[in-house]
């Protein structure tokens, strides 16, 4: 989860606001099954909330729920004006509102390339590539310095929704002079290529054009390009695409609502699917993560209400497992192999049917190299991975590092430093 402050000249300026899943009492059994854990984790945000007459904003980045999900429960407390894309505040007023908390929004909605002067800050809204539309990094300006604030991004030439990387635009930057990088860490251990959507897309129709049954595949609501990849691969498959789970249709309402929803994409009604013949149905299922009351979980234990899967049904994972989430995963795919139904995970395949949305250890040397800042601050990782981010910047040109915890104060201006725990960090547990 993301809860970031940047502070100055007595102002402080929010950077997103998320929450987490799942989460284990004990950390220590993390792995564990049967282990009791919080349905809902969110940030402790009782800093800024005993400062809030200093607070000037909230900046959403994007609409990914470690970025936005603990609004319902942080917002209230701070009544302070959001400011973001078109997509996200879409799915910001939805999540309001199906909360039953009907406040009167001060959602101020911004282009990509925007520049707003926020107190002392000012703020410009860079496009980047990620899985969901409208994702922006943020170059932050103060009278001592330039940061940049990456989000969570990867190289994409080809990514389906929205337009392709610039490399352009964040070589621009290094000729201005960036004082710290606060850069996404998710996937800095990891050197394998970093594929673009169009990849997954192919993959994807290449797999489901192999199979006979129906065929679920499951992935995360939020993905909106792979939503519609999958879209594209049910009209190159001829099959007809019903989606379970109201993330799902949520989702792809908003994206219609937006405009990233193709207009020859047709998704029928749920109720329809368990009437046609097995080879014209594609299922989207919400569940990816093992979740027991999700729509996979209902399909593999051969109880929702709209479709029984049979022997040579197909269930493709779309999606990759979250650590501490592999035992969930596991009794899913149990429980539909033993009824004979095909489990198809990216190992068990050569053709791309996952691909990520963050950097690997390429894109983030590439993107040190062109934005040349003066301190890299790792975020968005376990230590593990931000320590490989932190050793990635010094070896292609950052001279300086800074790597931390959750509540040490990183000052990037003018000295640069760390103060340990300035707050104590804590995680509020929002069990539902």
């Amino acid at each position: 989860m993301n809860l970031n402050l940047y502070g100055h000249s007595n102002a402080w300026l929010m950077v997103d606001c998320g929450s987490t899943f799942n989460v284990p009492l004990d950390s220590s059994q993390d792995h564990e099954e049967h282990v009791k854990r919080h349905g809902m984790v969110i940030p402790d945000a009782s800093f800024i909330i005993e400062r809030k007459d200093d607070l000037q904003a909230i900046v959403l980045t994007h609409a990914h729920e470690d970025h936005i999900g603990a609004l319902l429960h942080i917002w209230p407390q701070l009544q302070v004006p959001m400011y973001t894309t078109r997509f996200t505040a879409e799915v910001i007023r939805r999540k309001f509102y199906q909360e039953d908390l009907y406040y009167e929004l001060p959602i101020v909605e911004v282009q990509p390339g925007d520049e707003l002067d926020l107190g002392p800050f000012t703020v410009k809204w860079l496009p980047i590539t990620h899985s969901i539309p409208e994702t922006q990094a943020l170059l932050i300006t103060t009278e001592v310095g330039r940061v940049l604030h990456t989000a969570d991004w990867k190289i994409d030439d080809a990514p389906v929704i929205g337009n392709k990387f610039k490399p352009s635009r964040y070589k621009a930057l290094g000729a201005k002079g960036i004082t710290a990088m606060v850069c996404d860490s998710t996937n800095a251990p990891k050197a394998d290529d970093v594929l673009s959507e169009q990849a997954c897309l192919n993959g994807l129709t290449q797999v489901v054009k192999a199979q006979t049954g129906r065929v679920v595949v499951t992935c995360f609501a939020s993905n909106i390009a792979r939503l519609v990849s999958l879209a594209q691969v049910s009209i190159a498959t001829y099959r007809y695409m019903a989606v379970f789970g109201r993330a799902l249709e949520n989702m792809i309402s908003i994206a219609r609502q937006c405009g990233y929803w193709p207009e020859e994409a047709q998704v029928i009604p749920s109720r329809h699917i368990g009437y046609l013949p097995k080879h014209e149905v594609l299922i989207v299922a919400t569940g990816s993560q093992g979740e027991p009351r999700a729509a996979l979980a209902k399909l593999a234990a051969n109880r929702h209400r709209w479709c029984d899967l049979d022997s040579g049904d197909s269930v493709i994972f779309s999606s990759m497992v979250i650590p501490g989430n592999e035992a969930f995963v596991d009794k899913i795919t149990q429980q539909l192999k033993e009824r004979d139904i095909h489990v198809i995970q990216q190992n068990d395949t050569q053709h791309t049917i996952h691909v990520s949305g963050h950097a690997n250890a390429e894109n983030l040397a590439q993107m040190y190299r062109w934005v040349k800042p003066k301190c890299a601050i790792p975020t968005h990782g376990e230590s593990y991975h931000m320590g490989i981010n932190a050793h990635i910047a010094q070896q292609n040109g950052v001279p300086l590092q800074l790597t931390g915890r959750n509540g040490d104060l990183f000052v990037i201006a003018p000295e640069p430093s760390i103060q340990r725990q300035v707050s104590v960090p804590s995680r509020i547990p929002i069990d539902q």
